[in-house]
């Protein structure tokens, strides 16, 4: 059997570039109080070359993929935006599989921007580098102060479209990052050195965006009039973020990826003319993903509901095989919820969401921009909020939990619209009853969840004791949630009366 390759690993990434003449004299760091002493590299010859889709959808969305040989870190990198000063750098080796393509480990973590697009090459850089490395007084290196004579050609489609050899100097200064928070105050204070010696601040994020020019970034043309429209455009980027995070399995990334999916929804689906509209499959569709994430996140959920539930009792109460049917059990459910999820997120399909959102954005129908509909209001949505209350109120008790559920979900949707449409307290109010029937609904599904463990638990002989235990504090719980949602709901009616004057 062939030797697996290396797994990509994970770094994160805080440097300042910055501009520099050709006649500069490279600072001197002697003075500054955390350098102990400066070490002096040998120079090194790094070529690397870049790869994008041709529309440059990766420069578009700030991210770089390049193969790089020569120096201590040659292989495949991939910079994704990680804030201020710093991205998170995914590595692969220069033999990864896929032969001469991009490594399917890096192509995936981007697959929701690359989609089904080709990756070519785009450019290829040549740095000369020469760095020296800061050390504090522990002896731990602390930062790299990098010298770079650079080198680079555009690679088009034709001869027509490759501008003359770019060359230029500029410097960079890298921290070396450990597990304790980077030291920004560090970095400027180096910062401060290389600007006195006559450098400016790089007026590019990076040597790639220089060779490339101007690209169009998704929110440069600027927010869109329509506050829906520009809640809709804010949550589409939102989408492509999480679902990076769900591929790298980070916490609670499920969660926040069905999170953002629900908003999608809700702002599109409040508007009528957009429900009728050609465009009404993606809601459908929405939905769809929405519900495949979910078996994941319920799992998760159930998981650290019943950790924290056993921790809470006293240990002579955690009877039988309990923990291991509940955590390790959520947990192993979970896994394979997350694989059907991924499954699902490297669909043709799921492209195809994301080309319809792309273009909802875009170029939006009248429901969306709000120029020839009616533009959205809170009003519509607090009135299904109100007639679900009214239902629930006259609702059978075998109907009740059902009933309760309808109110959550119609609360939701007026959190969103108040958010997009700039009634705080509104969204504010709904997202509390949305909250407090969150936890009833958890409540619910976690009883049902008891009963069958429970069941399972007695046919093969183990006790149930503590099964009956979690259940009544599951049926105490719902109770108290039930207590609550008439003020909630009242208060609600008050800040929607305080929105309408």
């Amino acid at each position: 059997m062939p030797a697996r390759a290396p797994k990509a690993s994970r770094y994160l990434e805080v440097e300042r570039k910055f501009d520099v003449a050709d006649s500069a004299v490279s600072p001197s760091f002697d003075g500054i109080a955390a350098v102990a002493r400066v070490e002096k590299l040998p120079t090194q010859s790094l070529d690397a070359t870049y790869f994008d889709t041709p529309a440059q959808n990766l420069a578009r969305n700030k991210i770089t993929l390049r193969r790089r040989t020569g120096g201590s870190d040659a292989g495949w990198h991939l910079k994704l935006p990680a804030g201020p000063d710093a991205r998170t750098e995914v590595r692969a080796p220069l033999d990864a599989p896929d032969g001469e393509g991009v490594p399917g480990e890096l192509r995936d973590i981007v697959l929701a921007i690359v989609r089904d697009r080709p990756l070519t090459p785009v450019a290829r850089i040549s740095t000369e580098r020469e760095t020296r490395v800061l050390y504090g007084m522990d002896g731990a290196a602390l930062a790299e102060f990098s010298n770079d004579h650079v080198t680079a050609w555009s690679i088009g489609a034709s001869p027509a479209e490759q501008p003359a050899e770019q060359e230029w100097r500029e410097w960079e200064l890298e921290l070396v990052t450990t597990d304790r928070a980077p030291d920004t105050e560090l970095l400027t204070r180096l910062g401060n050195r290389l600007l006195d010696a006559g450098a400016a601040p790089a007026g590019h994020a990076s040597k790639l965006a220089r060779v490339l020019g101007p690209t169009v970034q998704p929110d440069d043309t600027g927010p869109p009039a329509d506050p829906v429209r520009h809640a809709v455009a804010e949550q589409v980027g939102a989408l492509l973020v999480w679902d990076r995070a769900v591929r790298a399995d980070a916490d609670d990334a499920v969660h926040q990826m069905r999170v953002t999916i629900r908003k999608i929804r809700s702002l599109l689906g409040e508007s009528p003319e957009f429900a009728s509209s050609a465009d009404a499959w993606v809601l459908d569709e929405l939905r769809e993903l929405g519900n495949v994430l979910g078996g994941a996140r319920d799992a998760e959920v159930l998981g650290a509901r019943y950790r924290q539930a056993l921790d809470g009792l006293p240990p002579e109460l955690v009877r039988g095989g309990v923990r291991e049917r509940l955590i390790e059990g959520a947990r192993r459910r979970y896994q394979a919820g997350l694989r059907r999820s991924l499954a699902a997120m490297r669909s043709q399909r799921y492209f195809r969401l994301l080309n319809a959102l792309d273009a909802v954005v875009a170029h939006p129908p009248a429901a969306v921009a709000g120029r020839d509909a009616a533009p959205v209001t809170i009003d519509a949505a607090y009135q299904k909020v109100r007639r679900a209350a009214k239902a629930a109120a006259r609702a059978p008790q075998e109907h009740r939990d059902e009933a309760l559920h309808r109110i959550r979900k119609r609360a939701k949707r007026l959190r969103y619209t108040g958010a997009a449409t700039g009634a705080a307290e509104v969204s504010e109010r709904a997202k509390a009853i949305q909250t407090l029937l969150g936890e009833h609904q958890d409540s619910v599904v976690s009883r049902e969840h008891l009963l069958r463990q429970a069941d399972a638990a007695h046919a093969a002989g183990e006790d149930t004791f503590t099964y009956g235990l979690l259940y009544q504090q599951e049926v105490d719980l719902a109770q108290t949630c039930e207590r609550q949602v008439d003020d909630a709901l009242r208060a609600l009616d008050k800040s929607v009366r305080k929105a309408q004057r």
